[in-house]
Parts: C-alpha cells; sequence; structure tokens
C-alpha cells in the first residue's frame, strides 16, 4: 500500500481511482451558519457541556477535506458566521456579503433561521446543507431542489427504531409523548412507523406532569410518585418516549409500574452518531475529534462534519468549485462518502436526505445498527429508512 493510500484510509476517506485524484488544483470556501446560543443545561453533572456544538464537526471536517486535498490539489476554507443570539437572520449583513454569488453553505441552524436563510433570494442558486433540523416537511412538502440534509430525518429515526423492536418481536408498544411541537412530531413519525413495519401503538398518553427538581429528593420521589400512575396500563413491550427537549425522559426507566424496557428519544436511542461506537474505524474519528474539542462528538458534529466532507468528496469527484457540477456530483448515483458506518454514504435524489445507516444505542453500548437484517429493498436497504422514492411527496426531485 502506498503512503497515499495509507493516509487516506486512516483519515477514512473514500480512495478514489487514480483518474479522479489526479484532478486539477480547485479553491473552495465553504459558509458555515450556525447562532450563537447558550449550551443546553445537561440532565446530570457526568454530561459534559458540548461547547461550540456543531461548529467543532464542521472544523474537523475542514481538517479531513484538505487532508485528502493535499493529493488532489485541492484547497478548502470554512467562513464560519455566528449570528447574534438576539435579530433576524435576514438583517445580518455578514451573512449577505457571504452569500454573494451562488454559494456552498453548511447550516447549523434552528428551524425558523433554516427558514429565513432559504427565504433570502441570495441563497436561491447556493447548495444549503441542512446539518441540524430533522423536521420531515424539509423532506417532503418543504423539500427545496438546493436544501440538502446531512442530519437525520425524524422518520428515520423511528424507522431504525421500529426495525429493531420488531426484529426483537417488541411488537406491542406503549407511547409516552410530551408536550412540545418536536415531542408530538416524533411521536407521529413512531407511530408512522409502527403502521409501516407491522407493530401496534397499544397505548398512547401525553405527559402532563411537572417533575421536581431533579437534583434533589423530593425531585426523584415526585418522578416515582407521577409515573407508576401513568404508567398504569394494560400490557406492552417496550415504553417509547417521545422528549426531545430532555425534560422528563430520563426518568421513565425503572419507574414504570411493569418492567418493561424504554426507548426512542431515552433509553435505547436511534441517532447519527454516538460515543458508543468503535466499529469501522470510528475510535480513530472519535478520537482525533476530541483531540480538538476536549469532549466526545454528538450527533450534530457529526452532520455538520458529514455536510463538510460531502462537499469534499463532491469537489474531489467535479474536479471543480462550480456549483452546478458540485451538485451534479453530490446526486450522482456513485458518490459517496465514508462516515464510519460501514457503507458509503449518499443523497437521495428525491428529496436530497443522505441516506446512512442509523445507530441505536445506551449511553455506554452500541446496541445494533439499522437497516436490520431481513428489511430488503430493491436498491438499497438504506432506503428502508425515512421516505423511499415512490411514497415521497417532494416534487422537487433531481
Amino acid at each position: 500500500m502506498t503512503a497515499m493510500k495509507a493516509m487516506l484510509l486512516a483519515a477514512g476517506l473514500a480512495l478514489l481511482p487514480l483518474a479522479q485524484a489526479v484532478a486539477a488544483p480547485v479553491e473552495l470556501e465553504i459558509t458555515h451558519v450556525t447562532r450563537s446560543e447558550e449550551p443546553p443545561i445537561p440532565f446530570s453533572f457526568l454530561e459534559p457541556v458540548p461547547e461550540e456544538e456543531g461548529r467543532q464537526g464542521a472544523r474537523l471536517g475542514l481538517a479531513d477535506d484538505n487532508a485528502s486535498g493535499r493529493f488532489t490539489g485541492q484547497t478548502y476554507a470554512l467562513r464560519e458566521i455566528t449570528l447574534p443570539a438576539e435579530g433576524a437572520l435576514a438583517d445580518s449583513s455578514e451573512l449577505a456579503a457571504a452569500l454573494a454569488g451562488p454559494r456552498l453553505v453548511v447550516a447549523d441552524l434552528s428551524r425558523a433561521d433554516l427558514d429565513a436563510l432559504l427565504a433570502l433570494p441570495a441563497s436561491a442558486d447556493d447548495i444549503v446543507i441542512n446539518a441540524r433540523v430533522t423536521d420531515d416537511d424539509l423532506r417532503r412538502e418543504a423539500c427545496r431542489t438546493n436544501l440538502f440534509h446531512t442530519a437525520l430525518s425524524r422518520a428515520m429515526r423511528a424507522d431504525a427504531l421500529a426495525q429493531y423492536l420488531v426484529a426483537m418481536g417488541w411488537r406491542q408498544w406503549f407511547l409516552v409523548v410530551g408536550p412540545s411541537g418536536d415531542d408530538r412530531a416524533f411521536a407521529a413519525a413512531v407511530r408512522a412507523s409502527a403502521a409501516r413495519f407491522g407493530a401496534r401503538i397499544a397505548e398512547d398518553k401525553p405527559w402532563t406532569y411537572e417533575v421536581g427538581n431533579r437534583r434533589t429528593d423530593s425531585g426523584v420521589t415526585n418522578a416515582r410518585e407521577e409515573i407508576r400512575p401513568l404508567t398504569r396500563v394494560g400490557d406492552y413491550d417496550v415504553l417509547i418516549v417521545a422528549d426531545e427537549a430532555d425534560d422528563f425522559g430520563e426518568y421513565l426507566p425503572y419507574r414504570t409500574a411493569l418492567p418493561r424496557p424504554v426507548a426512542g428519544t431515552h433509553g435505547l436511542v436511534p441517532t447519527g452518531w454516538s460515543r458508543a461506537n468503535e466499529q469501522w474505524g470510528a475510535t480513530q474519528l472519535q478520537r482525533r475529534f476530541e483531540k480538538q474539542a476536549g469532549r466526545p462528538m454528538t450527533a450534530r458534529d457529526y452532520a455538520n462534519w458529514l455536510a463538510l466532507r460531502a462537499l469534499g468528496e463532491a469537489a474531489t469527484r467535479a474536479a471543480s468549485a462550480d456549483v452546478p457540477a458540485l451538485r451534479a456530483a453530490l446526486l450522482a448515483p456513485d458518490f459517496g462518502v465514508a462516515g464510519f458506518k460501514g457503507a458509503p454514504l449518499s443523497f437521495r435524489r428525491w428529496d436530497r436526505q443522505m441516506r446512512q445507516p442509523v445507530l441505536l444505542t445506551t449511553v455506554r453500548s452500541l446496541v445494533s445498527v439499522a437497516p436490520e437484517d431481513g428489511f430488503l429493498h430493491r436498491v438499497t436497504p438504506l432506503d428502508t429508512l425515512g421516505d423511499d422514492e415512490p411514497e415521497s411527496p417532494c416534487k422537487a426531485r433531481g
């Protein structure tokens, strides 16, 4: 093995045919947009606070792009734009200047900010990669020709969980749904997955309680006394919780009236990335990220890293910084990114969602990886997760 191949493999980068590896020099600037936000308060003091979440993943992706670019004559730069905590996205003069002309944009933004970005006339000819928002309608009725997704959709996460539970023979589900719109959206995805894979929602209840102070004895007692009556229902195989805000889901395990496993947003969790993943060379990615950021890589970091890597791979294949050429490369049938998940990752032409395996993890263990064995597809089993082409309502198809 040559020194060049050894270095590319060590970085987890795809090996291209020699004709592509000697592509003409390309200089590519990628704009990364996020907003200044207070880091979320961790549920426990045992958890590190994920400072610069998302942005750190993009920076590692840039480093990996430039590592491969050393052999292909390509250089990459990251223009980081952090919007202030307050104020409309459209009022940012820095962002307006950055979007002059067709650009490559990685959006680590909330749904409201992403909608505002896409509404800017200057973004119409850009490639915008959504590395954060999981909303299914962005892959369906609200999809756009220029909007790609490296963040998992809720449908993909719910389908991954459903496949595992059905494979285990756990088909009777008790669904507990939090009060937020995001909680209800994940619950809707779970219900759709149950119907899709032959499971049944045996019980369906909203969470209506206020849990006491989680760090006092009274808070723990309060949680137990609220959860036992809530979960005193008919028999079921697994309790699925929809609590994307992380308000109450962590209290459910070991406090239910029946001794049943918990899954969903807590317990057994379907996710794009986890520190528990050590397979397919993932350990070296985990270590490189921790050396850079001083903390573990999160799913949000991974989606941002993946966005940078996808653009770098597209530039190598297209041998161009031209946005239309890069868009064509991203949607090409043979496009693939090495993502430390055991399979090449690529974009679906019908909704621009990156198809990828979904990890099913607990805090310290990788339990399984979807798609599960036995769930077949005429093209790739990865398309059993999320909207397949015949069922996709997206009209902005490639």
